[in-house]
Parts: structure tokens; sequence; C-alpha cells
């Protein structure tokens, strides 16, 4: 139990700044929508994410992989809690959004960061339940988030829950500051100074890693595409419930639920049984049923059948990110993990932004339900091609256990 210290230290604080990101997000859709009453408007808000890791992702692996990961998580924790206290006092909207996209490019940062702290820190036996684990903290705080500040808007205003959030990132900082120092190497790097020639050869790197490690980088792939298509597919998932299923808002609400206990429970199982789930089948199997429960849900004539739609949804999703980020850091080299991800997240955003204008532009101009099937039909096809990838039996080497190329 004593090697599970810091891990469960480490989870605790995914778990307060998981629900503080639940609580902003809410509270700044409300402050947007009392200062404008424009869906658009609110819209902008998901489109800044992706742009902001567009602008930032691009050099921050340079960054990442040459500095201490424990101390710039704690940094950019203080960084993002100071600007998100600052949001009550700005002037006027412009300024809101400016300030968003600023958090967001921080913690799109953070995203890579953690995971090179936690590939280091998490021995490779640990990392599927590990995975399995935080899955299930995140699910339980998009649970508590919402609820949380339900209670908070009760007691106060939107702006009670935003500093609410600035002192969740502050906690969080200082549970980070508890975990101990896993970058022994940064020896040879803190003297090579940060250019653009050094990105380009950073660059240079991460793709003759996936030119050497196509089978890598092949389910790497996937992993990105599963991403991208439950992004853009979700855009229309309230959408479809309220205007095609006529679903009242209390329903709705029921529905949310239904999904977050699907992940609950899909997460609870992969923790639980982690020696005994093969991560080839996480990863075939879980995208596979991910994209049938969309074409359920984008079948569904009521609510029971949408709720059975986005349960399996939520419960396959967990064994399929479970799959994927195990293969991950066991597969990618731990040196060259930030700017790996962090190259690959930009074309992934990319690609989140252009397909997610696209399906609304389709459902614009014809209906939601045909586009929604399109797009989960799609997703079947890419869950078909990685059920394929990952049993082919001149693979199954990079399954076993043990398998981990980290260290090369």
């Amino acid at each position: 139990m004593f090697r599970w210290k810091y891990p469960l230290i480490l989870l605790g604080g995914i778990g307060i700044s998981n629900v503080g990101a639940w609580v902003y997000l809410i509270a700044l859709n409300l402050i947007i929508l009392n200062e404008t009453g424009s869906p658009l408007a609110i819209a902008l808000l998901y489109i800044l994410r992706p742009m902001a890791t567009i602008c930032s992702n691009a050099w921050a692996g340079s960054v990442i992989d040459r500095v201490n990961t424990r101390l710039l998580m704690i940094g950019l924790d203080v960084f993002r809690a100071i600007c998100i206290a600052l949001i009550p006092f700005l002037p006027s909207l412009i300024y809101i959004y400016i300030l968003a996209f600023i958090i967001n490019m921080g913690s799109a940062i953070f995203q890579p960061t953690s995971m090179v702290y936690m590939t280091k820190l998490i021995p490779e036996k640990d990392r599927q339940r590990f995975n399995a684990l935080r899955s299930f903290i995140n699910s339980c705080g998009s649970l508590i988030g919402p609820a949380i500040a339900g209670i908070l808007f009760w007691m106060g205003t939107p702006y009670t829950a935003i500093h609410m959030n600035a002192v969740a990132l502050f906690c969080s900082a200082l549970i980070i500051m508890m975990l101990p120092n896993v970058d022994l190497r940064l020896q040879e790097t803190e003297k090579q100074r940060f250019t653009w020639d050094l990105i380009k050869n950073d660059f240079r790197v991460v793709v003759n890693f996936s030119k050497d490690n196509t089978y890598v980088t092949k389910i790497y792939l996937l992993f990105i595409g599963t991403t991208i298509f439950m992004s853009a597919i979700d855009s229309l998932e309230a959408a479809f419930a309220k205007e095609v299923l006529s679903i009242s808002d209390t329903h709705y609400g029921f529905i949310l639920s239904v999904f977050g206990t699907g992940i609950i429970l899909g997460s609870i199982i992969n923790s639980v049984f982690s020696k005994q789930l093969a991560v080839n089948l996480l990863i075939g199997i879980g995208t596979i049923f991910t994209s049938i429960g969309y074409i359920v849900y984008y079948s569904s004539s009521d609510f029971f059948s949408a709720a059975l739609g986005v349960f399996l949804i939520g419960f396959a999703v967990t064994f399929a990110n479970t799959g994927y980020l195990t293969f991950y850091q066991n597969h990618v080299p731990v040196k060259i993990m930030g700017r790996f991800e962090s190259i690959f997240s930009v074309l992934e955003a990319g690609f989140i932004v252009t397909l997610t204008i696209l399906i609304g532009l389709a459902a614009e101009l014809t209906s939601i339900r045909p586009v929604g099937l399109i797009g989960s039909f799609t997703f079947f096809l890419l869950g078909l091609l990685a059920l394929k990838a990952v049993l082919g039996e001149k693979r199954q080497e990079y399954f076993k256990k043990g398998a981990s190329s980290l260290n090369s």
C-alpha cells in the first residue's frame, strides 16, 4: 500500500482540480450568457480551448521535456488560479475572452506536463489501475462539480463559484508540492537555450520517432481519432436531446447522471480487474462499444433508449481510455513524451475545430439525427480499425506485461 501513497495524493489533486474545472466552466457559461443572452457567445468559449492548444502546444513540449515537471505543474496551477480570480474584476466581455484563452493555454500545457510526471511517478505494473482510478476520479468530478456549482449559485453568484475554482487550483498546487521530484535527468538539458532552431529540431525528433515506431504512432493516432469523433459528435448531443427527443431539462439532467454512472461503473471494473483485463482488448472493444453507444443514442426515440446509449458511451469509453493511455505510457519514451503529446495535440485540436464546425453546419442545413448517425457510424469504422490493429498476432508483444519501451 505504501507504493500507492504518492499516486493517491496525486489522484486527490486531480480530483480537486477536476471539480474546480467543472465549477469554473459552468460559472463562466452563466456569466457570458447573462452578459449577452447569445448561444453563439457560449459556443465561442468551446472553440477557445482547441485554439489555445494550437497556439501553445506547438512549442510547449520543448519546455516540458527540459524543466522540472513538478515545479511546472505547481506554477501552472498558481498562474491559472490568479487569472481565474481576476475574472470578476474585468470591465468588459472581451477581456473575459482574452483571459479565458490564456487560462486555456495554461490548461493545454498542464495536460502533457502532468502526463509526463505521472508516467515517471507510477511504475509500469501500476499504470493500468492508476489510469482506471483517474478515470473514476474525473467522472466523479463531472457529477460533483455541477452539484457544487449549483450550491454556490444558490448561496451567491457565478462569481462566487469562480473564486472557489481559484481556491481549488491553489489547493491542487499545495497537494502537488507534497509529491516527490521525479526529474533527475535535467543536467543534460538545463543549459540548452530555448530557440526556434531548438523547436524545429524537437519536431524532427518526434517525426523520426514516429517513423521508427509506426505501430505505436498508429495506435496513438487511433486514440486521437477517438477523441476527435467524441468531441465533434458530442457537440450535437444536447440539441438532439432537447429538439429531436423533446426531453425536459429535468430528464436531460438525468441523462447526464446516467452517463456519469456509466463512467463510474466502468472505472470501478477497470481498477478492480486491472490485472485480468488485457490492454489490447480494452482499446479494441472499448472503442467499438463507445461508437455503438453513439449509434444507440442517435437512433433513440425516447428518454429510455437515449439513456441506454449514453450509459454505454460512458461505460465503454473508460475501457478505451485506460487501454490507450496505458499503451501510450508504456511505449513512448518519457524523455520525449512532452514533445510527442504536445505536437500531436495541435493536430488533434485542429481536427476537433474543423470537424465540429462541419458537423454543426451539416446539422444546421439538414437535421440533427442523420448527421449524428453518419458521424457515429464513421466512428464505428474507426473502432473496427482499432480492433483489427490490436488483435494482429504479430503485434501481441506490444501488449505483454513488461513490454515497456519507456527507458529506451
